[in-house]
């Protein structure tokens, strides 16, 4: 498998699992702003949407987005324990804070990260943000992970997108608990092989 990546973007996420699941695979680094990949090669014709991540499989298939991705990864080492069964209360609730992640946490960020928005929107972003980061916090009292005391592929996606506050502005410290929650994924070896293969550890 290749994974088609852009530093610290949404597709550390997948990155964190594939390594978390013991997947082989092949990194290759993508421009975002060139819309290109390492050597000059057009992105647009890997994926016609333009963004990361995508995740070409052995058989040349690819699969973009990264809550299918992740799940895909998961489901192809089961024994890892990245997600649970298919078909399951607890699938669904993993999609559910996928789904989460995804609109009301990722998407949010968006105009914070582009320089023609507003400053009058970028407030009004970053005040959503700490609410719904604030519900995040409650959510995770007495849990180790957001499923519980097992790490899965939401987590690999939350941690990503939470380390996106400290570009943003947004002070993390109010909540202490997300702050030891982000302590405790950092420390995990595939996260830090991860980071450090993005050129991400300090």
């Amino acid at each position: 498998m290749k994974l088609y990546f852009s530093p610290g973007a949404c597709s550390l996420s997948p990155h964190i699992v594939l390594r978390e699941a013991g997947l082989p695979f092949e990194l290759e680094r993508v421009s975002m702003s060139k819309k290109q990949v390492t050597g000059g090669a057009d992105y647009w014709a890997v994926n016609a949407k333009g963004m990361v991540p995508t995740l070409q499989l052995d058989d040349g298939e690819r699969l973009t987005e990264g809550p299918a991705i992740v799940q895909y990864l998961a489901d192809q080492r089961p024994e890892a324990g990245l997600a649970p069964a298919a078909g399951t209360m607890e699938r669904y609730r993993l999609q559910e804070w996928l789904n989460f992640i995804s609109s009301e946490l990722h998407k949010q960020f968006s105009p914070l990260f582009n320089a023609k928005s507003p400053e009058e929107t970028k407030t009004m972003q970053r005040e959503t943000l700490v609410k719904r980061i604030g519900f995040v916090d409650r959510s995770l009292e007495g849990k180790s992970f957001l499923m519980g005391e097992r790490f899965t592929v939401a987590d690999a996606y939350l941690f990503t997108v939470l380390s996106w506050c400290r570009l943003v502005g947004i002070d993390l410290s109010a909540w202490p608990g997300i702050g030891q929650y982000l302590e405790r994924v950092g420390a995990r070896p595939a996260v830090q092989a991860a980071l450090e293969a993005e050129g991400l550890r300090k």
